[in-house]
């Protein structure tokens, strides 16, 4: 957002908490959402737009609206797994929803929420075609070999979790017989080398550590261990077999079973509809048994071509292309409305898109 002339405000990295916070960062999450919702309810602004995080964004959005704003949400808030209750906030506090998975859109229109569908962005990174042969040469991997990703995610507490059974998974992957097995790890850009070093070290594996091109890791790939989250949407999309993986803190464990409502926890199992990789939860994230899973994928002559046709699959669900450039085309759309005072009509919507001089702005 810098990068692109965003105006930021400090702090608000501190919001950045999953789980039940510790006291100290209870407080400075408080003090932060003060100066933020002073900000919100104080700036001169046509439309104030929140992405994703509910937690936090719900409660700003209720600030926003009451201070007269225009509000935009965009990448709706789970509530379809847990937590229903949310969805009368999102009917009093939101004038557009913009959503990304497919389902979503008929889920809040029946609920009476101005709801799109724009697309998701992840499809927009998403080559056609991967060329595995060339990305592992230019990996240093080994052509003979079978090779296995790791994506542990992408914050401090899940990478923590997380990658330990997964090096451990690959100590024991590395002592079976048959086929070399090597190790490729994508990581987010904003994971410091000096949280992951420590423990590959440890673990006295050898694994190819690759920064910001987690697409082009999944397609290198046989087999994966993935962090619950996009990641496995982006694994499935790719077409790629793979074990989905998660645990948290006890306390916030036991909180979850009481409100998630949904069969599945990864996002690519929720989107397909049905179980396409399986789950190993908690105490289940072990490095025998990720080790157990990942060589059943291995040794399974089927598994990679069913990972492909699965995501073609999902490729047709996400349709097309743009969605950032959708949901800023909604964005000035609900602008416009709001300063002639139309309806903004779907057959108004467009004509407004091309003349108003903010939209070509935002598109430039």
């Amino acid at each position: 957002m810098g990068a692109a002339g965003v105006r930021l405000l400090s702090g608000i990295e501190k919001l950045d908490i999953i789980g039940v916070p510790s006291l100290s960062e209870l407080r400075r999450a408080i003090d932060v959402l003060k100066k933020l919702s002073h900000h919100i309810a104080n700036g001169s602004f046509d439309v104030v737009v929140f992405i994703d995080n509910p937690g936090l964004n719900l409660r700003l959005s209720r600030v926003a609206k009451r201070a007269g704003k225009r509000v935009v949400y965009y990448v709706a808030p789970q509530i379809w797994a847990w937590n229903e209750g949310r969805i009368e906030k999102l009917r009093r506090y939101v004038d557009r929803l913009l959503v990304i998975l497919p389902f979503e859109e008929a889920y809040f229109k029946k609920a009476e929420i101005d709801c799109v569908f724009v697309g998701n962005p992840i499809m927009d990174e998403l080559q056609p075609m991967y060329d595995s042969v060339s990305l592992r040469k230019e990996f240093g991997l080994d052509p003979r070999g079978k090779v296995i990703g790791l994506l542990p995610g992408s914050r401090e507490s899940e990478i923590k979790r997380l990658l330990p059974p997964m090096l451990d998974a690959a100590q024991r992957l590395t002592k079976a017989e048959g086929q070399r097995r090597l190790f490729v790890m994508a990581l987010a850009p904003t994971v410091p080398e000096t949280l992951v070093e420590p423990l590959v070290s440890r673990s006295g594996v050898l694994v190819t550590r690759i920064t910001d091109r987690a697409y082009d890791v999944i397609a290198s790939c046989d087999a994966l261990m993935v962090a619950s989250g996009t990641a496995t949407l982006q694994t499935a999309l790719v077409g790629r077999p793979m074990t989905i993986v998660y645990r948290m803190s006890a306390l916030s464990a036991i909180l979850a079973r009481w409100f998630i409502k949904v069969p599945w926890i990864g996002l690519a199992n929720l989107v397909a509809g049905r179980k396409i990789a399986k789950e190993l939860l908690q105490n289940e994230v072990t490095g025998k048994r990720l080790a157990f899973e990942t060589e059943a994928l291995l040794a399974d002559p089927n598994a990679l071509s069913q990972a492909e046709e699965i995501g073609r699959e999902l490729r047709a669900k996400f349709g097309p292309r743009r969605a950032s450039d959708k949901a800023a085309e909604e964005i000035m759309a609900l602008i416009a409305s709001a300063r002639d005072g139309s309806s903004d009509s779907d057959g108004s919507r467009a004509c407004r898109r091309q003349t108003d001089p903010l939209y070509k702005i935002t598109k430039n």
